[in-house]
């Protein structure tokens, strides 16, 4: 039978507008605000359909789906894994995208604008394959750089992840696709997930564990949100009122949907009463148990349009009624060169002694040896892993770079013919890694197996070795000091044989900074105690506080492998002349970056704030950022402004940010523990204005 366009329209379950459709069910007239459309549709509504379009109901085809409403004009509503591209969703048939580095590669980056065209990719394939909302980002803070999904986040401080985030969520929703951020909050670790309570003070919350939330939906104005596994403090928090409806609704103005973890809500009326609008599991408890709450009037039917009304809203807004995403086919030539790239600039050169790096094209042969150069590192493990649309392992990576040498490949797992293979080469090339997933922690930071031996071995045997370490997070290398480079890939996605060969021999110059600090121990780590990690009798406790990270390095006065905000470049930079001016509440820093070397290059220019002894803070914080690409021996001022919140700290006697009174010290350099500039300025708006200038006397450089 030949189908019309009503008929097509329902079978497809899209929407259809047209004037009759539109004076009978008044919700499909997009001259309307989102928020009025939204109830005028829930209006019209059966409670039974309400109750239907609160949790998922998985068919033969889809897990993650809410199916359509034909009558009313409701589309299916199809939600996809996240963050580093479009995840399989549980489809079936599972659909290929483009897999992107881990996220984590991205906050290497420090790049905002990178940011923003890595969510419009993974946005852009979340709509041509027919899907609704992107499970995108993970943002939760690695107080556990052991934690199973530390690849999926972006490091350990929250005004790096919160600015990233922000670019990120606009990229994914430029096009009409919702982002939802994830795990709100304080999901920091894979371990008893599922039931672990987090004790959390209420500032150690608040300045560490939520301000990259808030961003994420004040200036990136992510249309979802995805309520996390663990208690905190004793409640789950996906019936927690405190975080779902007074911080993220009242205090951040919140206007999108509250999504569930997989099987992360536990109740019904803690969950309605807490502001939980979707149910991500086939209905245990917003289902038939709902609707018995509803005919007891446990619940009342108004609740329940409140629930829906968040939901639909954002669908009017983003178009999602009026243009449901449709299958189309995706530009895989364009987006293999965006993958290449964000893996290229996401790479951190660790370590480079007597400039082994770039490497010649003219070398005549290379060993390349490992468990992680046999084929590509398209990502970590669980719901975030990416089918590829195709891959570029290292071998063919290599060659296609430079054809005129001899590259064996030899997957090291015999440790002797592995070093007999690099005495014969010019240039050996190790790659070694983890291999994170969700749903369970690392044992240890250390590389498993005989990674570690191979890795001395070979540079024993070639002292031209080069470590390429693909891991999600910090890997502890005993051998550091013992090879001239190490360059830190994470897992670059599907161009990784391009991406890595590119970076090797210098097409490009690498940019990227640590978002997290590499430790030199297991011990050398925040939360180093059973109780602290990974918890006992089923609590986690924080006693760490505020000390998360690179805070916790600088308070303990301990030297990492590698601090956080590293990273060197095949160039040199150098800084001077830091002005720092207060005015009212705020304050902005102006100073000047050159690059001394003789390459192009771009430097991630970092302000970090050292609070009033009188505050408890850590001895510092990154407050600001600026990436600048620089020509050989060309300068830049640059600047980075400060509002008041930045000099501020949770008051838990007033539930609020309070301005910390006294002297602050503003440090600028290339990383935590390189800050060649320094100034001091009394609290902004303590006087009515004030300009303290450090002249040309502070230079120093950096990178090498």
């Amino acid at each position: 039978m030949r189908k019309g366009p009503l008929v097509l329209a329902v079978v497809l379950g899209l929407s259809l507008t047209t004037p009759a459709a539109a004076q009978a069910q008044p919700w499909r007239d997009a001259r309307q605000s989102p928020d009025r459309r939204a109830a005028e549709l829930v209006a019209a509504m059966t409670l039974d359909e309400k109750i239907s379009q609160l949790h998922l109901q998985p068919d033969a085809e889809h897990q993650r789906f809410v199916p359509p409403i034909p009558r009313l004009g409701v589309p299916g509503f199809r939600i996809a894994n996240g963050p580093a591209g479009m995840g399989p969703a549980d489809d079936k048939p599972q659909k290929p995208a483009t897999a992107l580095p881990a996220t984590m590669a991205l906050a290497s980056t420090f790049d905002t604008g990178l940011a923003r065209r890595y969510g419009r990719l993974i946005g852009s394939e979340t709509r041509a394959l027919a899907h609704n909302v992107s499970e995108a980002p993970d943002i939760n803070m690695a107080r556990v750089p052991r934690n199973g999904r530390t690849f999926e986040g972006m490091g350990e401080d929250p005004v790096l992840a919160g600015a990233l985030a922000a670019a990120d969520i606009r990229g994914i929703q430029e096009n009409g696709t919702i982002a939802e951020v994830k795990h709100y909050a304080a999901n920091n670790q894979e371990t008893q997930r599922f039931s672990i309570d987090e004790h959390i003070d209420e500032r150690t919350l608040n300045e560490i564990y939520l301000p990259h939330f808030e961003r994420a939906v004040t200036e990136g104005r992510a249309g979802s949100v995805m309520c996390a596994f663990p208690k905190i403090n004793g409640v789950f928090v996906c019936e927690n009122p405190a975080l779902l409806q007074g911080k993220l609704r009242d205090e951040w103005g919140f206007k999108g949907f509250v999504q569930s973890d997989w099987g992360a809500a536990h109740s019904t009326l803690g969950s309605v009463n807490a502001g939980m609008n979707l149910e991500m599991i086939d209905g245990t408890w917003y289902g038939d148990k709902l609707k018995q709450a509803v005919l007891a009037g446990q619940v009342t039917e108004r609740r329940v349009d409140e629930l829906l009304l968040p939901r639909f809203r954002t669908m009017f807004a983003f178009g999602q009624f009026d243009h449901p995403p449709v299958l189309s086919p995706l530009p895989t030539a364009q987006h293999d060169a965006a993958a290449k790239e964000f893996a290229e600039r996401g790479m951190v050169l660790l370590r480079n002694e007597h400039a082994q790096l770039p490497l010649d094209a003219g070398v005549r042969s290379i060993a390349l040896i490992g468990p992680f150069a046999t084929k590509a590192k398209t990502g970590g493990g669980g719901s975030s892993a990416v089918i590829p649309t195709s891959t570029v392992d290292p071998l063919p990576g290599l060659q296609q770079r430079v054809p005129g040498a001899a590259v064996t490949l030899d997957d090291g797992s015999d440790v002797a013919r592995a070093a007999a293979l690099a005495r014969t080469a010019d240039v050996s090339v190790v790659m070694v890694g983890d291999n994170e997933t969700e749903g369970k922690d690392r044992p240890s930071l250390a590389l498993d197996g005989n990674q570690d031996a191979l890795v001395t071995a070979v540079a024993e045997a070639n002292p031209h070795t080069v470590v390429v370490v693909k891991s999600g997070g910090p890997v502890l290398m005993p051998w550091a000091s013992r090879v001239p480079a190490i360059l830190q890939a994470w897992y670059p996605g599907q161009q990784d044989g391009a991406a890595v060969a590119g970076v090797l021999f210098g097409d490009v110059n690498p940019s990227a900074k640590l978002p997290i600090t590499f430790p030199a121990a297991d011990a050398d780590t925040p939360a180093n105690t059973p109780a602290q990690f990974p918890g006992t009798n089923g609590v986690a406790t924080y006693s760490e506080g505020l000390q998360i990270g690179y805070r916790w390095f600088d308070a303990q006065g301990r030297e990492p492998l590698f601090p956080f905000g590293h990273g060197l470049s095949y160039t040199t930079f150098a800084y001077s002349d830091l002005s720092v001016r207060t005015t009212g509440d705020g304050a902005t820093a102006t100073f000047t970056v050159r690059n001394t070397g003789h390459r192009a290059g771009a430097e991630v220019a970092q302000l970090y704030l050292g609070f009033p002894a009188a505050a408890g803070e850590p001895p510092r914080q990154l407050k600001g950022f600026e990436r600048v690409s620089l020509a050989p021996g060309q300068a830049r001022r640059v600047t980075i402004r400060l509002d008041a919140r930045a000099f501020s700290v949770w008051d838990t006697a007033t539930h609020a940010w309070r301005p910390a009174r006294g002297t602050f010290t503003v440090s600028v350099g290339g990383s935590s523990r390189s800050l060649p500039l320094t100034r001091q300025i009394l609290q902004p708006g303590a006087v009515a204005e004030a300009s303290i200038s450090s002249g040309d006397a502070a230079t120093a450089p950096t990178g090498s």
